[in-house]
């Protein structure tokens, strides 16, 4: 009977570990939160210059990899001239450019100078400090020549309708 009690005392107890634990997938399923200049869980990726969108961001001037490295995101999420680093390293970028496949997202593309690097980084989740917010009307300002392109506005009518 004493080994009977045995089994079944550890059978409820891994059946309450068992509840109690978080399944991993919904563990990594958070939503950015902003903690005023802090955000968590940024979703990132890679790009490079040898990629679709060349040498150049999306105000004419080269690609960075100096004091502040070019990063794209979606202008209504993080807009041009929005400066940040990510915790814990001394990595620190600037959002200079935007990329179609960000728009309606809050990933961040960073930019590395090599495919190797790209490849390296990946798609990683990352907390970030906001170091200096860009300019909605600078966005909006250097948007509105490509309003023909319907990324670019929906870019546009995010920016609009977040102007507080």
């Amino acid at each position: 009977m004493s080994t009977y009690l045995k089994f079944a005392g550890l059978g409820a107890l891994a059946c309450l570990v068992v509840s109690c634990e978080i399944p991993t997938s919904h563990a990594r399923k958070k939503t950015p939160t902003a903690y005023g200049n802090h955000i968590s869980n940024v979703r990132t990726t890679a790009y490079t210059h040898s990629e679709r969108g060349g040498r150049h961001n999306a105000i004419g001037k080269s690609l960075s990899s100096q004091n502040h490295v070019s990063a794209a995101a979606d202008w209504s999420h993080f807009p041009l001239g929005t400066r940040f680093q990510i915790v814990g390293t001394q990595d620190r970028y600037i959002i200079d450019d935007y990329g179609g496949a960000l728009v309606g997202t809050n990933t961040i593309d960073l930019y590395k100078i090599s495919r190797r690097e790209v490849r390296l980084w990946g798609v990683r989740r990352v907390d970030i400090d906001i170091l200096e917010w860009g300019s909605k009307q600078q966005s909006l300002k250097v948007l509105a020549p490509r309003r023909k392109n319907r990324l670019v506005r929906r870019m546009i009518a995010g920016i609009e309708a977040n102007k507080s």
